[in-house]
């Protein structure tokens, strides 16, 4: 799972952050979402749904795949 933020969207409604506070926070200025963790551990995956199903805005954005490592 990856999580991105569109803090262009975002209203400050708080409710990601209300949630999961070990992945998301709020901006002190504007009260915008802080993404703290784009790829959290598989056991907080449903929860990770669930705060981008509430959110109004719809400016969280999960990805299901798990991002490429590059490497040997």
């Amino acid at each position: 799972m990856h999580i991105t933020t569109d803090t262009d969207s975002c209203i400050g409604s708080g409710q990601c952050a209300l949630a999961l506070p070990e992945i998301f926070d709020q901006d002190d200025t504007e009260g915008k979402v802080l993404l703290i963790n784009d790829s959290p551990d598989r056991e907080l995956h449903d929860d990770v749904r669930e705060a981008a199903y509430r959110c109004p805005m719809q400016a969280i954005t999960v990805t299901e795949a798990e991002p490429r490592q590059e490497g040997p």
